[in-house]
């Protein structure tokens, strides 16, 4: 550990971690930031999972929201290699006959693929969509009162219900089950209040830029940020796995990119019995089982949007999906899972040998589960693309304790860093007036267990920095992107 002292130290290199180690640094001020691993990134790495030459992305895979992050957006990624490929289907939903919803760019294209929901879809998309640019700054960060209240008040009317009663605006089982999908992401029972939230937000970042992958793997997405942050002066020590406060070299301000029950472990005897006791309260969610493939040949898809989509969402109708997911959140592994996949390979060469391609996929299971669903997902494939086993080269597995292995924030395999259900969309971890300020002066929590909750976008990291330098510093934070 470097005996220096810092004015902030961040620990944890997720996209998070990056995001406020690099906005303490834009302000001028003197970072460390410490990975546990000999690895960088969190969730955004990338690694020869299977065979030789066929590289595979071990957690995050196709990122949305990096691209639409009102922080990120600001970075000169780029400059650093990043590259983002779109592909042109955003989403495919299969179903049994052969046929699928589509989520495009496009909402007309979109909707061309609804049937009789066209008009429904347009009717609920349109306006959000034309609100984005003002939304995603309110949806990306803890409850406020937002500049635009009416915006906010008009998609908050549809985010805040079940899915499965959204979905009621709908009269056909395309639109349903596409709805269903994107819902699917917020890792809970659809029945749950807000679950139409995370549908409609990354619906709305379809129709505002797609989902793109990042060219060469999301470590990529990594190796940029801590580039950026690098070039500003900020300074890296990985292989340093921190169990104690007392690890840390002197810093005005420490930024933990952790989820409670690691700040219990690090820092519970500095804490207040109050904070304490909301910490050991804190919820964690389904966990996943994940696969990666090598294949000789892409996914034989029978439905021809399959071929095209970045994100294949595997479950069939909304009823299907629905029961699956409930039966997860009670301890049950569901015969027929919810299957998330992503095909990198199909826009992104250097992901694979010549010819040849990758898959990822995962569902949910119960937190901490050692079941292996390696079957029951491979089923899900290919019931929408029969083949598709005969193509399998090779396979790695992780199971929930694997995630959790790899990414200690993974707890019991919850990749989102605990449940985004109402009880703690807006109050994770703990209920406070902010909810990246813990009960000691200085220390920070940034990681997904604060708002906005899972996903690379790197705003729970900013937000906490920005509280950071304005309590600690007396400094601005950067601005944001269209601030």
């Amino acid at each position: 550990m470097p005996d220096s002292t810092y004015d902030a130290v961040v620990v944890g290199s997720g996209p998070n971690g990056l995001a406020a180690a690099i906005a303490m640094q834009q302000a001028g001020l003197s970072v460390l930031l410490l990975e546990g691993k000999d690895e960088l990134g969190g969730g955004l790495r990338t690694a020869e999972l299977t065979l030789p030459g066929f590289r595979h992305d071990i957690c995050s895979a196709i990122h949305p929201l990096a691209a639409a992050s009102p922080y990120f957006q600001t970075l000169p990624l780029a400059q650093y290699g990043l590259e983002y490929l779109t592909p042109p289907v955003v989403a495919a939903h299969p179903f049994d006959d052969g046929t699928a919803a589509a989520a495009f760019s496009s909402i007309e294209a979109t909707a061309a693929t609804l049937g009789p929901d066209a008009e429904a879809y347009r009717r609920l998309l349109v306006p959000l969509v034309a609100e984005w640019p003002g939304l995603v700054r309110d949806a990306l960060g803890p409850l406020r009162f937002p500049p635009k209240p009416l915006a906010l008040a008009r998609f908050g009317l549809s985010a805040l219900l079940p899915a499965t009663v959204l979905a009621r605006r709908f009269a056909g089982e395309k639109a349903k089950g596409l709805l269903a999908g994107m819902a699917a992401h917020a890792i809970q029972p659809l029945s749950n209040l807000t679950t139409s939230a995370i549908g409609l937000v990354l619906l709305m970042a379809a129709h505002r830029g797609g989902w793109p992958l990042a060219r060469g793997g999301s470590q990529s997405i990594a190796d940029a940020l801590v580039a950026h942050f690098r070039a500003l002066g900020g300074h890296v020590e990985t292989g340093t796995f921190v169990r104690s406060l007392a690890q840390l070299p002197p810093a005005r301000a420490v930024l933990l990119d952790v989820t409670p029950a690691q700040l219990l472990q690090m820092a519970g005897h500095s804490l207040s019995s109050i904070y304490q006791w909301q910490l050991r309260r804190y919820r964690y969610g389904m966990g996943v089982f994940k696969i990666d493939w090598a294949l000789a040949a892409p996914i034989p898809f029978t439905a021809p949007e399959c071929a095209q989509a970045g994100t294949v969402h595997l479950g069939g109708t909304l009823a299907e999906i629905a029961a699956g997911e409930q039966a997860a959140a009670r301890g049950q592994h569901p015969a027929r899972p919810f299957v998330l996949l992503a095909q990198q390979s199909r826009f992104d060469t250097t992901r694979a040998p010549a010819g040849q391609h990758t898959a990822w996929a995962y569902c949910h299971v119960p937190n901490g589960s050692r079941q292996d669903m390696t079957a029951a997902i491979e089923s899900q494939v290919e019931r929408f693309a029969p083949g598709f086993r005969a193509r399998i080269l090779a396979r790695h597995t992780f199971d929930p304790m694997q995630m959790q292995e790899h990414n200690p924030n993974y707890v019991g395999g919850d990749i989102n860093g605990g449940v985004l259900d109402i009880g703690q969309l807006f109050t994770r971890p703990a209920l406070r007036a902010s909810n990246y300020r813990t009960s000691q002066r200085g220390l920070y929590l940034c990681s997904s267990a604060t708002p906005p909750g899972g996903g690379v976008h790197g705003m729970c990291g900013y937000r906490a920095a920005r509280l950071a330098l304005r309590e600690v510093f007396g400094l601005a934070a950067p601005p944001l992107y269209g601030v």
